[in-house]
């Protein structure tokens, strides 16, 4: 318990009090007998020690006094200062629910039975029946396993395989091309590899655009396309082409400076002009520095120059300022250094399009076919940067509310634009000039598409987004989510673009949701949730309305036939108990208005010791009997009780397994890679256990 040094010494002082022993010294016996009564898992001997620790007085009963100053130790050890405030509050309900006798204190026996029965005090649902499965010998599984695997990612696999094999045959197509020219008689393999390369560069530059074209991939989304093609996808497809592309660089400008410059400066004269190398390279042999300064070698250059600044600014260790630089380059990291350096590819592709037109051993127009692949996904990409501006600026936005939450989190709502249409899930762009004129960042949707505003929470995770929520700060909104007319004026103008596609837009598609947010990533489900409950509240009038039309001995129709009713099970986690504060009207709306229990919400706060952890036991207690008396988490102030450390995930998809046996549930991650992993792992591991299917979906920015 290092981290908790008083609760430390309070254990230390009940198992000394055992012992009778004075001072703050112990022997090694005393240490041995010491840990044994703390490594001993019988429920009596823990509950014995954590009494005594209470009963200060070894009297035998724990009065009010006793328990508040556990409180406050456990609040503290918990870092929960608004627990620690309220602790005479949180005795004297403890008090008043255990010592329903009025003897103005408590025994072992009243604190045995709250933390042997928790659920007395707890809102849970009761178990539903097991779900069965069926045992499998060691190869089935596996090859149920293989064919899950499949059925999983057969678009992913199809589409690289696709894009292997397109590569493969322009490199073949070179090899075939080039083998009968006479440079192959001097350069050999080196000039086939060159050139191969040199054509999966064409193409790869070309395709890499269209990941990156959201429009176009939010409308194919839509289309019969979305069967095949993994459009979810499309930034981890773009770093595969920009892997592709750095494969192609080494070996072009490889192979070229390293074989094919060296073969040809050190061919003896007589054989050079006999093979008819003067028609691309001049009538006198070049030396090795003049194929370098030639306008083919210039550009090459260059290229790779500024697309090894941009593939390294966009690493995720200079993208996320992993990496501390010294002062002076410090702006080399974070996602300002990573946007700019990106748009040096206008530079990279007016360099490549000069490149390819003053190619080596090719002369005729249809051969220098680089414009060839470029024009089209260009033209693409340009349409989209113009519709992405022409919107934008008719889009009339005005700032409505604005809060800096506690974990510098800004909210934002502002009027919606009437032709802004969207599903809950999906992001729009920002851009605050304010801050900088020319980038634009992606943001989840909060507000529901009922909604007459549009609302964004924005947490602080980089430069952009520090400068921004600093902006706001000025204008006197810190903990203040209402202003009058003239701080509004103050706030700076905002402009917005989209709606995008994003894989949690999909939810509807469900009968069953797993909706499971980390920190900052709870904001796509939070949408999801209004939606659900704007929905429910349209069908239940909808319901009401048409059984008040209906004769009662006509039929016996009920509203639940009409309501198309979805089951959502909402996992946030965070490390900030502050964090509840940014969504706190959501929660509470959904204890008010979900009557039917459509929605099961579960926040897990990870900065607090894990229930069952002597250091939170008490506090555990409390928010049982609080929540049970009030409905009232003492942790975050809402209808939503809170629960500590974090959620086993094995555990939630075994219970959803038994609840909702044989159902397709969506499950939908926005967060931290690790816990995607974690969670793509154990849908894999279920799908094979029975007939509950689970479909994994995460969020990509």
């Amino acid at each position: 318990m290092k981290d908790s040094k008083e609760f430390a010494l309070e254990i230390f002082d009940v198992l000394s009090r055992r012992r009778r022993l004075k001072g703050d010294k112990i022997s090694r016996d005393e240490l041995y007998e010491f840990w044994l009564q703390i490594t001993d898992e019988n429920f009596d001997s823990r509950v014995q020690i954590f009494f005594q620790m209470v009963d200060k007085n070894e009297d035998g009963s724990i009065t009010e006094e006793e328990i508040k100053e556990i409180i406050m130790l456990s609040a503290s050890a918990n870092k929960l200062s608004r627990v620690k405030e309220q602790a005479g509050e949180y005795a004297a309900l403890m008090m008043e629910e255990l010592d329903a006798e009025r003897l103005g204190f408590i025994e072992l026996w009243q604190l045995e039975a709250v933390l042997l029965k928790p659920e007395t005090y707890l809102d849970k649902c009761s178990p539903a029946p097991s779900c069965s499965s069926q045992a499998l010998s060691q190869k089935l599984q596996s090859l149920r396993s293989t064919i899950n695997y499949l059925q999983k990612n057969w678009r992913r696999l199809g589409l690289l395989s696709l894009w292997m094999v397109i590569m493969t045959a322009l490199v073949t197509w070179k090899f075939y091309q080039y083998m009968d020219k006479d440079g192959f008689k001097v350069m050999g393999y080196c000039l086939l590899t060159a050139k191969g390369a040199a054509e999966t560069l064409k193409f790869n530059m070309a395709l890499i655009l269209l990941p990156v074209c959201r429009n176009t991939i939010t409308w194919l989304r839509s289309t019969k396309l979305a069967y095949l093609i993994p459009f979810d996808d499309n930034i981890n497809f773009h770093k595969v082409i920009a892997a592709g592309i750095v494969i192609g660089i080494i070996l072009h400008a490889g192979t070229h400076l390293a074989c094919d410059f060296p073969r040809l400066v050190n061919l003896p004269e007589k054989i050079y002009g006999l093979i008819f190398l003067d028609r691309d390279f001049g009538n006198l042999k070049p030396c090795y520095m003049e194929l370098v300064k030639g306008i083919e070698g210039v550009t090459g250059i260059l290229m790779v120059m500024l697309m090894a600044v941009a593939f390294i600014l966009a690493t995720r260790w200079f993208r996320r300022s992993l990496i501390k630089l010294p002062k002076p380059f410090g702006r080399l990291s974070g996602f300002n250094a990573f946007w700019y350096s990106h748009h040096l590819f206008v530079a990279v592709y007016a360099l490549l399009i000069v490149h390819g037109t003053f190619l080596y051993l090719a002369h005729k127009w249809y051969h220098k076919t680089t414009w060839m692949y470029l024009a089209v996904p260009v033209l693409v990409y340009a349409g989209e940067r113009a519709l992405r501006f022409f919107r934008s600026a008719s889009y009339d936005v005005r700032l409505l509310e604005a809060a800096v939450y506690p974990g510098n989190v800004l909210m934002l709502q502002m009027s919606k634009p009437p032709q802004f249409k969207y599903k809950s899930g999906q992001y729009m762009f920002i851009q605050c000039p304010t801050v900088s004129a020319f980038q634009w960042h992606p943001f989840s949707i909060t507000s529901a598409p009922g909604d007459d505003y549009l609302s964004v929470h924005i947490r602080q995770l980089g430069d952009w987004t520090q400068e921004l929520i600093r902006v706001f700060s000025q204008a006197s909104l810190a903990g203040n989510s209402m202003a009058d007319e003239t701080t509004k004026k103050s706030w700076p103008k905002l402009l917005i673009d989209g709606p995008y596609a994003a894989p949690a837009q999909d939810y509807r598609k469900y009968d069953v949701l797993l909706l499971v947010g980390m920190g900052i990533g709870a904001t796509p489900f939070i949408s999801i949730l209004k939606d659900l409950l704007n929905n429910m509240s349209k069908m239940e009038e909808k319901a009401v309305s048409y059984l008040s039309r209906i004769s009662f001995h006509s039929t016996t129709k009920s509203a639940d036939s009409i309501s198309n009713v979805v089951s959502a099970h909402f996992y946030w986690v965070t490390r900030e108990k502050g964090s509840f504060e940014w969504f706190k009207g959501v929660i509470d709306e959904v204890g008010d208005l979900d009557q039917r229990g459509v929605i099961e919400m579960h926040n897990y706060l990870t900065s607090v010791y894990e229930e069952g952890d002597a250091r939170s036991a008490f506090i555990t207690m409390v928010q049982a009997l609080n929540h049970a008396k009030n409905g009232v988490d003492i942790v975050s102030g809402t209808r939503v009780q809170t629960h500590f450390g974090r959620p086993k995930w094995k555990k939630v998809f075994s219970d959803m397994c038994s609840k909702h046996c044989g159902a397709r549930i969506g499950v939908f991650y926005c967060g931290a890679p690790v816990l995607a992993k974690e969670l793509n792992k154990l849908c894999n591991e279920f799908n094979l256990k029975g007939p509950t299917k689970y479909e994994f979906h995460e969020e990509h920015f």
